[in-house]
């Protein structure tokens, strides 16, 4: 189960899903203005919406996650800043290829 304490940040564009997690942690830095050490879990989907990328640091190193739905895409909505805010269960959705429900946009 995710922690509840652990904010997720879902990255609002595209990202090349060739990048791996320096890569990944250099796009949180520059295009999101985070601290990819310290601030979450970082949400990553390709351009073509079936791929899906998750980095996060734990106590004792970085996690990738990769996800390819065999059918259909992740679904984001549109959102005015670089990123946005998910809950835990809202994460869960997103994985499961659902529209998660009541998100809200960060700066």
């Amino acid at each position: 189960m995710i922690n509840a304490n652990i904010p997720i940040w879902v990255c609002s564009t595209p990202v090349d899903m060739r990048k791996g997690f320096d890569s990944l942690a250099e796009h949180v830095r520059a295009f999101l203005g985070r601290d990819p050490l310290t601030d979450g879990m970082f949400v990553f989907r390709g351009r073509s919406g079936h791929l899906l990328k998750i980095l996060w640091y734990d106590r004792t190193g970085a996690i990738l996650y990769y996800k390819r739905l065999h059918k259909g895409s992740f679904r984001l909505p549109a959102c005015d800043g670089p990123c946005m805010t998910l809950e835990p269960r809202q994460l869960l959705e997103l994985l499961d290829g659902l529209e998660p429900a009541s998100r809200r946009a960060a700066g």
